[in-house]
């Protein structure tokens, strides 16, 4: 019995040897004899049952050579397990936003009040603009903000960048509240310097008139058409105009003054005004022209000058081809006599006759005179009024230091407090009889004295 045991043991040791040779080792050609000696398993102490067999069986499975490294060609296309990304030099993965941000390279923008930051537009509507500034929440234009720039966001859409002043880094909603008016007016102000580089027709609307001209709105924005600026249809006729639309063009922009100036004349006498620098080449200085007033300011009065630019005449024998040129009378051109304000001698739309005194080159404009039309009265007062003579003028002004009588227009004589009626006070259009004492024309300078023409008292 002992000895079958001891059989049937190496039986089964021969067994597994052959089973682990062939599972362990591939196949070898058929040419080979004999398979490659492999060592014997180490002896088993006691007899294993049918299930240990098995398991025996099993390991040299797991030895089995390993298989070939795989290369990249053959993988591509092939899904592949992504592998987490390192979690800074550290290798510590972040715990606070500050740590992230850190890792990620981001920088995060902090709104300050009144700074004025770039950024992109998120969303629009009727009512409000959002804008990323890459802060922690977006921007907001809203409320006043938003309709004082509803012209300009008008023409925005989402995706554009702009320029937003910060009025306030963070409201009850957490929100940057941001205002456009500085880009609105700057993209204001880049119109209407196009549209005068351009020549181009625009619509105005009168708001208000003032001496000066008429204030009108274009495109928003306020704006100023001098009374000079008119043409001959609307002279005089400006207060019309007050609610109403007109034609302008751009003649004057000025960011730093914030002066927007129009004229009406560049669009309803565009034909004239081409022939200006043709006109401006016919002006002979000291030459009298034919205009009309087109201003009255408390400096002077403007005068558009009528300039013939040829020798054509049409059947009233008047000039054909006329040159429209401006010009100035200075408030001291206007007459010989002291001049309060140039509306006590003219008004818009009055023709007069001017003399030219010369031209401008800074603005290409006539300086004019009136009171040149006549000799100056000065030459020969001396002559019409030598010492000695008497006659009876109006009070004119009273200074401390005396009393101006009018002799003639564009002439006063003075008398002095020295010489005055201490017990009779003189007054502003008082007719007094005076004598003449002194004159000197080229200081244009008389002396006068009151002349009695009652009995002192006491006299006998």
């Amino acid at each position: 019995m002992a000895t079958q045991k001891k059989g049937a043991t190496k039986k089964s040791t021969a067994q597994v040897k052959k089973t682990a040779s062939s599972v362990a080792k591939p196949k070898t050609p058929a040419k080979t004899k004999s398979p490659t000696k492999t060592k014997s398993p180490a002896k088993v102490k006691s007899t294993p049952k049918k299930t240990d067999l098995k398991a025996t069986v099993v390991e040299p499975v797991e030895v089995v050579e390993p298989a070939k490294p795989v290369k990249a060609a053959e993988t591509a296309g092939q899904p592949t397990k992504a592998t987490p990304k390192a979690a800074g030099k550290s290798g510590k993965k972040p715990q606070t936003m500050d740590e992230l941000l850190a890792q990620s390279n981001y920088s995060l923008v902090v709104p300050q009040k009144g700074e004025v930051l770039k950024g992109k537009i998120t969303a629009k509507n009727k009512k409000v603009l959002l804008v990323d500034l890459g802060a922690k929440t977006e921007g907001v234009v809203s409320d006043k903000e938003y309709d004082f720039a509803s012209e300009f966001i008008k023409d925005l859409k989402v995706g554009d960048e702009i320029s937003a002043l910060i009025v306030n880094p963070e409201n009850d909603r957490g929100q940057v509240v941001l205002s456009l008016r500085s880009a609105a007016s700057d993209a204001k102000w880049e119109y209407f310097e196009q549209a005068m580089e351009s020549d181009e027709t625009l619509e105005a609307k009168g708001v208000e008139v003032n001496r000066g001209g008429l204030i009108v709105v274009v495109n928003g924005v306020r704006g100023f058409v001098p009374s000079s600026q008119f043409g001959r249809e609307f002279v005089g006729k400006i207060n019309q105009l007050q609610g109403e639309t007109i034609q302008v063009k751009v003649i004057e922009v000025d960011r730093e003054k914030n002066r927007l100036i129009f004229s009406e004349r560049h669009v309803s006498e565009a034909k004239e005004l081409a022939q200006k620098d043709e006109a401006l080449k016919k002006v002979v200085d000291g030459q009298v022209y034919e205009g009309v007033v087109s201003g009255v300011m408390h400096f002077g009065l403007f005068v558009t000058v009528e300039v013939p630019v040829d020798d054509q005449k049409d059947k009233d024998d008047k000039p054909k081809n006329i040159g429209y040129v401006e010009g100035l009378v200075h408030i001291s051109e206007i007459s010989w006599e002291k001049v309060n304000h140039p509306k006590d001698y003219h008004n818009v739309g009055d023709r007069i006759k001017v003399k030219v005194l010369g031209i401008d080159e800074r603005t290409n404009k006539l300086n004019l005179s009136i009171k040149q039309l006549v000799d100056d009265p000065w030459i020969t007062i001396g002559e019409k009024y030598p010492a000695g003579t008497t006659f009876t003028g109006k009070v004119t002004r009273v200074e401390s230091f005396g009393v101006f009588v009018n002799v003639e227009p564009g002439v006063d004589g003075l008398i002095h407090s020295s010489k005055l009626d201490q017990s009779k006070e003189l007054t502003v259009g008082d007719e007094v009889t005076v004598n003449v004492e002194n004159v000197v024309p080229q200081q244009r300078r008389m002396s006068l004295s009151v002349v009695l023409t009652e009995v002192p008292m006491g006299y006998k």
